[in-house]
Formats: structure tokens, C-alpha cells, sequence
């Protein structure tokens, strides 16, 4: 009786967000087009500020607006736009400073909107966050006002892709489905602890249907009141907003959901295999985010999986008879052992992760800090093979 329960609890937390997420699409158009705009005043201002490029931070900044700064025993600093974008010297042009700007946060009503970012400093240790105020004026949004406080930081600038799915539903079914939120948060919180920072990327991008939500579970809890967080999986990337060159490593999220849209989407593909090959990082998955490497190819035209231990969510846990198993496009197990590689896993709700060189796996959601840790482990060497 407690597992259905808990199988009605799951699903009906699934179309919740799915619903939620269909009656944003009605003004969804809009609220994108405005969103971008914003992003892109804001990514105005990290660049300028990061390269020294004054014309940057002039489209960035209103040519009226204020910073409110501090300084040595001087807690409140009025500072103009012009006097801060002078800091920056046109002999230092194009040259990178160490600036690291990412958006965590923004609050949208009308023609007015609230940014707050996150400035990392890694060779400094600091961290700054910065809460902008912005207004759409001609057409064009700039920021009005900015203040800032910073801290000491360990956080290294590394950057992790996790890819997640967009699928709602079980292929073509009403079968509710979603994002293990399980594995999201145990993979993320231990990234986040060992100073990583963590983008997201679905193919749809935008809000993620989630599933296995439990509000008495402290790291769920924990994160589902984050506002910073939740703004994150409520806004991932597209596959063409990635950058592959700036991760360190891809984290496939699992969820019944993650068998949809993710193994056979060519710029996920091409994103994996160039942060693997070109750049010398980590694949990972986690359950059915295993899903997501079945069909990955490496540039000899070899399966990745080939010769390598991998797990993930056996075939042998599922269950033949239910309608969602019908539904699956393929059967994990079987691909990656018809691929060469070598499937192994333990008992049911047991951790198990299986590290083969720069592929690094795990059997369920029990398994996602393990994996993580091991990620975090092995980029921290001086050297990943």
C-alpha cells in the first residue's frame, strides 16, 4: 500500500509540473524573449568587466546608473557608472582578469527586473554577489543600480554540466514522468560543497518535470528552498547555449524520463564526446541517466561504452508488465552489452559505481554522491588521464 501511494504521490507531483509548466507556455514566448534580453545587459556587464572592455559595460550600464560599494571602513560608497567603467584601463583591453559571472537569479515585473549573480574570483579566493536592478528604457534593458558584497571563497571556477531530460510523459503516452529530484540534489550538493559550479541543460531547455519528490527528505527540503537553485532547474540551458570548452565534465541525471530525448539529441552528443576527447573531461551517469552515453561514439566511430564497466538501472529492476516499460525506445542493459561494454550492478536500493578510466557510473539515486565524489576526486588530481 506504501509503495502505490508513494507511486500516486510521484506521479501526481510529475503533472503538477507539467501543468505548471503548460500554462507557462501561454505567455511563455514573451517572458523568453524578455529574459534573453535581460541576460544579454547582464552578460554585457560580466564581459566588460572581465576583458576591460568599455563599450561593453556601456551597453551594460544606463549612463545615470549607480553602484553602491564599499571599501575598507567605508560601508556605504557611491560610486557613478562613467567613475566605474574608468576603473577599467584600455591598456588591459581583451585581457582576461579572472572574473567569473554567472546569473543565479531574476525577478521580472514588467519593464523592471532584479538580477542577482555570483562573481567568483578563484586566484583571489573571493566571491561576490552582486543584486542588479534593471529597466527596459527605449526598448533596451540596462542596469540601473548595483551593490555588491563579497566573502571569502574556495570556489574554484570549475564548471560541471548535468544533462537532464524535457520529457513529460513516457514516449507517446499520458504516462506522467520526470527528473529524479534525488538525483539532481545528492550529485549537486556535493559539487556545490567541494567548490564546483554546476550548470544545467535539457534539450527543450527551461523548467524540468520533476519526479520522486520528498518534502520530508532533508536534501530535498533543502534545496527546494533554494531559490537560487530552483531557479536553475526551472531555467536550463539549451544545447546551443553550451559551451562545451568551459566544463569540466557532463553528469547524466537520471529519471524514467531521462530514456527520452537525450541518447539520440546530436548536440548533446557532440557536447559529451568534445568535453571527453577534446578537453580531457568526465562522462558520467547516474541510474537511467546511463540512458544518455548508450549511443555516444568516439571519434574512431567506436562505442564509448566499449570495453568499459559501466551501470546504471538494470533491465532486470524493471518491470515488463507495467505500461511505461512499454513505452521505452530501448533497453539499457541490452544496448550497452550489445556495444561491447561490460554491465554490472548490485542488489536493489545498494550504491554501486563503477569507475573505468574518465567514465564514471552509478546503478541509482543511492549512488549519485558516490559518483559525484568520485568526479570530484579524480578532477582534483593534477592530472586526469
Amino acid at each position: 500500500m506504501k509503495h502505490r501511494l508513494f507511486t500516486l504521490v510521484t506521479l501526481l507531483i510529475s503533472l503538477t509540473f507539467t501543468q505548471l509548466a503548460a500554462a507557462d507556455a501561454g505567455t511563455g514566448a514573451t517572458d523568453a524573449k524578455e529574459h534573453a534580453a535581460i541576460e544579454t545587459a547582464i552578460q554585457h556587464y560580466f564581459h566588460g568587466s572581465a576583458y576591460s572592455d568599455k563599450a561593453r559595460l556601456k551597453q551594460a550600464f544606463h549612463k545615470q546608473a549607480r553602484l553602491y560599494l564599499e571599501k575598507n571602513d567605508q560601508p556605504y560608497w557611491e560610486v557613478t557608472a562613467n567613475d566605474y567603467i574608468g576603473w577599467y584601463k584600455d591598456a588591459n583591453q581583451g585581457q582576461f582578469n579572472g572574473r567569473l559571472g554567472r546569473i543565479l537569479n531574476v525577478d521580472r515585473e514588467g519593464n523592471l527586473a532584479i538580477v542577482k549573480a555570483e562573481i567568483l574570483m578563484p586566484a583571489k579566493q573571493q566571491r561576490y554577489i552582486d543584486m542588479l536592478l534593471l529597466k527596459k528604457l527605449d526598448g533596451v534593458w540596462q542596469i540601473l543600480s548595483k551593490s555588491a558584497v563579497g566573502e571569502a571563497s574556495s570556489h574554484n571556477g570549475q564548471r560541471i554540466l548535468f544533462i537532464l531530460s524535457s520529457a513529460h510523459f513516457h514516449g507517446d503516452s499520458n504516462l506522467p514522468t520526470g527528473v529524479s529530484f534525488s538525483e539532481i540534489v545528492n550529485a549537486y550538493d556535493e559539487f556545490a560543497r567541494a567548490g564546483f559550479s554546476v550548470d544545467f541543460v535539457s534539450p527543450q531547455g527551461g523548467a524540468l518535470p520533476l519526479a520522486y519528490i520528498n518534502t520530508s527528505e532533508p536534501m530535498h527540503k533543502k534545496y527546494l528552498y533554494d531559490s537560487d537553485f530552483m531557479y536553475a532547474i526551472g531555467h536550463t540551458l539549451t544545447p546551443e547555449q553550451v559551451v562545451a570548452e568551459d566544463y569540466r565534465a557532463v553528469h547524466y541525471v537520471g529519471g524514467t524520463n531521462a530514456m527520452y530525448g537525450v541518447a539520440d539529441h546530436p548536440q548533446l552528443q557532440k557536447i559529451s564526446m568534445s568535453i571527453y576527447e577534446q578537453h580531457g573531461g568526465i562522462i558520467s551517469a547516474v541510474c537511467h541517466g546511463t540512458a544518455g552515453i548508450a549511443h555516444l561514439r568516439l571519434q574512431n566511430g567506436e562505442y564509448l561504452v566499449k570495453g568499459r564497466r559501466i551501470s546504471g538501472y538494470p533491465d532486470e529492476y524493471e518491470h515488463p508488465d507495467r505500461p511505461y516499460f512499454k513505452e521505452f525506445p530501448f533497453l539499457i542493459t541490452k544496448t550497452i552489452e550489445q556495444r561491447g561494454g561490460t554491465f554490472l550492478y548490485s542488489p536493489r536500493n545498494t550504491p554501486h559505481i563503477e569507475i573505468d578510466g574518465r567514465i564514471i557510473t552509478g546503478q541509482n539515486y543511492l549512488s549519485s554522491a558516490g559518483v559525484a565524489r568520485a568526479m570530484i576526486d579524480m578532477l582534483t588530481k593534477e592530472t586526469v588521464e
